[in-house]
């Protein structure tokens, strides 16, 4: 499994329109062949920052994911709206059932 974490700030201004095109984004990514989930939410202690949580069966669904048009175009209007550089994180990550 890949999981992907990431991040946007917001200006005060546009955080409405960042939220909306993100709900889209996420909504739209959990169709996708190979998203096992895909959220966004508003930071509790920045409440201008929205965290982008998302899980992938394999790299290979995720490759597919950033090479999908609405996702290319989602990540440059949110990069217009942004306050400040917006961090993305992958990981390979192998489950653990129970320890």
């Amino acid at each position: 499994m890949i999981l992907v974490t990431g991040s946007v700030t917001a200006r005060p201004e546009t955080f409405d329109e960042c939220l909306k095109l993100s709900l889209e984004h996420v909504r739209r990514s959990r169709t996708e062949p190979g998203c096992m989930s895909h959220a966004v939410h508003i930071d509790s202690e920045k409440p201008l920052r929205l965290v982008f949580v998302e899980r992938w069966a394999d790299r290979a669904a995720l490759l597919t994911h950033f090479g999908v048009h609405a996702s290319r175009d989602f990540v440059k209007a949110l990069q217009s709206l942004a306050a400040e550089a917006t961090p993305i994180d992958i990981y390979d990550a192998t489950r653990i059932e129970k320890l």
